[in-house]
């Protein structure tokens, strides 16, 4: 049976300050692009990390700032895992905030972060405390590309 392990991974933390949205998508980017994923799986990976620091800045802290931590871990399969953690005021009712077109936000939001991410990546988790904060954790499995080793 062959044996899936983490090869390597990297967490940052950051404040919840809408200008480090653009940080974390280049983050991961930069941080997968060991793996040699195509651009379209970047692409969709920044997506989906950008609406998860979107979710946890403008509705974890919608009244201040706090911290967001990120963690990308990269596996033997060229497999990802990112992790996104607020320390926030948490979701009341999670499964009504992954229906498209729900939000808490004013009119600009779309109510499509849930589903943006869960259609760019394999697996979506979320787990959330009312008061505690919110864990969103994503897992991608990049396409086998030839001569690619780890």
């Amino acid at each position: 049976m062959l044996s899936i392990s983490c090869t390597n991974e990297v967490t940052i933390q950051f404040l919840s300050r809408s200008s480090n949205e653009g940080f974390a998508r280049n983050a991961v980017a930069s941080f997968v692009a060991q793996l040699d994923p195509t651009l379209d799986e970047i692409g969709d990976i920044k997506t989906a990390v950008s609406e998860a620091v979107t979710n946890a800045i403008v509705h974890a802290y919608p009244e201040d700032i706090g911290k967001i931590m990120l963690r990308i871990r990269l596996y033997s399969d060229r497999s990802i895992e990112i992790y996104v953690k607020d320390w926030g005021i948490g979701i009341d009712d999670i499964e009504k905030a992954k229906t498209a077109m729900f939000t808490t936000g004013n009119d600009e939001r779309s109510g499509m972060g849930f589903t943006i991410m869960d259609s760019f990546m394999d697996k979506l988790k979320v787990v959330s405390k009312r008061g505690k904060g919110t864990v969103i954790t994503m897992r991608r499995r990049f396409s086998p590309r030839l001569g690619t080793t780890l």
